[in-house]
């Protein structure tokens, strides 16, 4: 019973959920699986960073998941089908996961209550190739070609042997030899693309026009925009992604969503999280991630450290912006090593932020739409908060089999002690 997820399942109030997502039920119908069932599973999922498929399968062979999940006895069955996991995210959709990142941060009680706070922004990528204007082209082309099959539409010429020609002009068009060449096909698949558009919409009914014109809308706004063009769509199933530049040698740009974050100073607690719909500038995210910060708080933030990039504001929401720079003159010794302490302390975010995506699933998010990267960020941070309650536990069973031993060995007699100098001096630094 000192596994640290005995531990954890034994220490949440699982009554918050059920009480929280009853409205997202209804009486009639079939019965559903019981929500501890499916916040657990979701839980485990980001804890141990597997797939929706690969948690379901782990929890059938795993009695520890099988406890965390509210349940006595040991199931030889998976616990529902993967999909579930999918239709329970978008029941409770994002002010659920809200609730489940809350939990995560009142489990640390007061530590979650420093009045200093660091913050910090990082890009969650989605799950999309390298984008170019060929491979958006040629994705296109086959989407209207889908669609003519589904609406049982024959189309004057599909121009199938023609694209493949351009597709392999389209290999190595970075080379002086073949970009003339490459650029050509480029400009020949978006005109194929238009011709089908033009040729699918002449044959479409009323209906067929209304049903697909949103689509047709983001096609023709992928093959009109040009290097120098603003709001630009990279994914056809994740239009609402843009390209972000942190400055990083290996990867000039990330495509995804600017994710901001709010730890404590001290305990390193991950406190508020904010996903932002447009690539702003880092001082704009300010309002929004701290709104987060003290939604999960009873007392207000009185100060957060940032990094310059957040350069332009010193007082949001009633929270002071400190921000590195030069001493200033008038400052004491006492307040310059204050300063020196507090911003070198500011660069314990990124490894944070490196955990949070490293081993709970923030480094690529596979949920699709913005709701998707919200889901998933408060996810992340809710599993690196019970993953450090974990490792708090840990420590602290670790502390008392010293303090048991050091006990037992303090009773032998007067004689012996000199034996175990060296071993108190150990445990007494441990404690």
């Amino acid at each position: 019973m000192n596994d640290p997820l005995i531990a954890l399942a034994d220490t949440i109030d699982w009554k918050i959920f059920e009480e929280k997502f009853e409205k997202y039920y209804s009486k009639d119908g079939r019965p559903a699986k019981p929500i501890r069932l499916m916040v657990g599973i979701l839980l485990l999922k980001q804890l141990e960073n597997l797939s929706d498929e690969s948690v379901v399968l782990q929890w059938k062979r795993n009695p520890y998941y099988q406890y965390f999940c509210g349940l006595d006895e040991l199931q030889i069955i998976e616990p529902c089908h993967p999909t579930d996991l999918v239709y329970f995210r978008k029941r409770i959709s994002t002010e659920g996961m809200k609730v489940i990142f809350a939990m995560s941060v009142s489990l640390h009680g007061k530590d979650a209550e420093e009045s200093q706070v660091i913050i910090d922004t990082t890009v969650q990528e989605n799950n999309i190739t390298y984008p170019t204007d060929g491979k958006l082209a040629i994705k296109i082309i086959n989407h209207l070609h889908k669609i003519a099959k589904q609406e049982s539409i024959k189309m004057r010429r599909t121009y199938m042997k023609e694209i493949k020609g351009h597709r392999i002009s389209l290999r190595f068009f970075r080379h002086p030899r073949k970009i003339k060449k490459a650029r050509s096909a480029m400009k020949r698949l978006k005109t194929i693309a238009k011709t089908l558009i033009r040729d699918l919409d002449r044959n479409f009914t009323q209906e067929q026009q209304e049903k697909y014109a949103e689509k047709f809308y983001l096609y023709m706004r992928i093959l009109l925009q040009e290097k120098g063009s603003k709001n630009k769509i990279y994914s056809l199933h994740e239009s609402h992604a843009y390209a972000v530049g942190k400055g990083k040698d290996h990867k000039k740009w990330e495509y995804g969503t600017k994710a901001s974050l709010v730890t404590t100073k001290k305990s390193g607690i991950i406190i508020g999280v904010a996903s932002h719909k447009k690539n702003e500038h880092d001082s704009k995210t300010l309002e929004a991630a701290l709104t987060s910060a003290n939604s999960n708080r009873s007392k207000p933030i009185k100060e957060a450290i940032c990094d310059r990039g957040y350069v332009g504001k010193k007082e949001v929401l009633h929270t002071t912006i400190s921000l590195p720079g030069a001493p200033l003159k008038r400052d004491t010794k006492y307040q310059r090593e204050q300063k020196r302490e507090k911003f070198r302390r500011r660069a314990a975010i990124e490894p944070i932020i490196g955990h949070v995506k490293s081993d709970h699933r923030m480094k690529i998010n596979y949920l699709k739409g913005f709701i998707g990267d919200e889901i998933n960020l408060l996810l992340a941070a809710s599993a690196f908060n019970l993953k450090k309650w974990m490792n708090n536990f840990i420590q602290f069973i670790i502390l008392l089999k010293l303090l048991m031993l050091t006990t037992a060995l303090l009773q032998q007699k007067q004689e012996d002690r000199h034996k175990y100098d060296k071993l108190f001096l150990l445990l007494f630094r441990l404690w």
